[in-house]
């Protein structure tokens, strides 16, 4: 048997291949959009994919289940569990508590894990050839290592109300009932790693055991002592902000992504044309280069999304592909790079891209009002807004700021004022400045604090130092 991890350090989602070395088959498990990965390993290996599945509805990433299967023939299985509020809408078989996928020696039982989502699937493997027994359990986003699937995402992103508590209480059975009867040996394989805001304490580890889990993590007491409230409590304070744009992929999930076939490489754009096309709003420039360039001048009406390992976050902070209908042209290297950004932003459904430069001369320009630390006291700002997370704000903030964190504050205008000066910062200046350029796109006047909040803290420090020698 092979257990393959892909893991997309972008979004800190885990997927997998498991495959049957005997008769050279394999499941794909929680794939993504950009399927090439699989495609490859699976040849790599002599394999033929033959089954696609995921664990639930996702919210943070665009599933690439279907695109996997059209471009296969593989044969797609998603959850039937949940309720009838919770199924999928679109073709494959349906799996319920104790069904089975079967390639060659190999057994892949689903075991019905509700309390993240109510669908939630966790999937039980069995290598045939060494054992009948079951040594390995795909947990989805039921059991990370160190900690637990989230349940209050549906009423963060899905438009629930509360429908927290009752995923707490169906986690704590979840782990009673299904997870804690397993043998300790048990391997388990998460679908996110740290970093993921499907959890509020994610390790970094890509595996871990039954046995370490529940000995080790910070619900286990709460079940030896079945102390259902007591775990409840626990795991619903301090779960960070989740991103807006959760809303947007539980909704195309359950309905079914798009199937984009095979895409034709980016092609490198002439300057007039995209300049002509900027200048009729026909389409929307991303820069895609650090915050420190960005300052000394960027393309007008640009949005920044740093290329590196967060452009699909970043990108769907930004851009909604339901209200926004111009296509990207993306600030690129070369073809490879932009072929790579691509890959990552159709991981969150922005697809629509026209192509990409390689400079941003030639282009209408401007520069991003920045604000010293030490300038702010004095400053006219309509509002001062914090765009990190709730726990960072928390931490420590620019007295009479106003949390409302990068990945929702697109969604939230209706939070800021209509007129006047705002000033934005975060923790570094990246988040800073991602989240200014589409405030900037949408109107608002807004200057970023430069070097944020570490930078005014470094001031507030040094002042008081002063002080203090005096």
């Amino acid at each position: 048997m092979l257990i393959e991890r892909i893991y997309d350090e972008d979004l800190a989602q885990a997927s997998y291949l498991i495959g049957c070395q005997a008769n050279g088959t394999a499941v794909v498990v929680d794939g993504r959009r950009d399927i090439a990965v699989y495609q490859e390993l699976a040849e790599k290996n002599g394999m033929k994919i033959v089954a696609v599945t995921e664990t639930h509805i996702h919210a943070d990433y665009l599933s690439g289940t279907r695109e996997l299967a059209a471009a296969t023939g593989a044969k797609i299985y998603v959850s039937g569990e949940g309720g009838p509020d919770w199924q999928y809408e679109f073709d494959g078989e349906r799996l319920y508590d104790g069904d089975k996928i079967t390639i060659g020696n190999i057994s892949i039982q689903a075991v019905h894990t509700p309390g993240h989502t109510p669908e939630h699937l966790s999937f039980l493997v069995t290598d045939g050839a060494f054992s009948d027994q079951p040594g390995y359990l795909l947990s989805g986003d039921f059991v990370f290592s160190g900690d637990l699937g989230r349940p209050d995402l549906l009423d963060e992103a899905a438009g629930g109300i509360d429908t927290r508590f009752e995923g707490a209480k169906q986690l704590f059975a979840s782990l009673r009932d299904k997870f804690l009867t397993l043998p300790d040996y048990v391997q388990v394989h998460p679908a996110h790693g740290a970093g993921s805001a499907c959890g509020k304490a994610l390790g970094a580890i890509p595996s871990s055991t039954v046995g370490y889990e529940r000995l080790y993590s910070w619900w286990g007491p709460y079940l030896a002592a079945n102390d259902e409230q007591g775990f409840i409590d626990e795991l619903l304070d301090g779960q960070p902000d989740a991103h807006a744009y959760f809303g947007r992929m539980k909704r195309e999930n359950r309905e079914g992504p798009a199937v984009m076939g095979e895409r034709a490489p980016l092609k490198e754009l002439d300057t007039a044309d995209v300049a002509k096309d900027l200048a009729a709003d026909k389409v929307t420039f991303i820069d895609t280069r650090p915050n420190s360039e960005v300052h000394e001048g960027t393309v007008a009406r640009s949005l920044n999304v740093p290329a590196g390992k967060s452009v699909a976050s970043y990108g769907a902070w930004v851009v909604n592909p339901e209200t926004d209908k111009n296509p990207l042209v993306l600030l690129a290297k070369d073809q490879e790079q932009a072929m790579d950004m691509w890959d990552h932003l159709v991981r969150v459904g922005i697809d629509n891209v026209a192509g990409y430069l390689t400079s941003i001369e030639g282009l209408p320009m401007t520069t991003p009002k920045l604000i010293q630390p030490e300038e702010l006291k004095g400053f006219d700002a309509a509002m001062i807004v914090d765009v990190r997370n709730r726990s960072e704000h928390i931490a420590g903030n620019i007295a009479g700021s106003y949390q409302l964190s990068g990945g929702r504050i697109m969604w939230h205008l209706d939070k800021l004022p209509a007129d006047g000066t705002i000033v934005t910062y975060c923790q570094s200046g990246v988040r800073n400045s991602v989240a200014a350029s589409a405030l900037r796109r949408a109107g608002y006047d807004v200057v970023e604090l430069d070097g944020s909040y570490a930078a005014w803290d470094a001031f507030q420090q040094t002042r008081q130092n002063v002080v203090s020698a005096k």
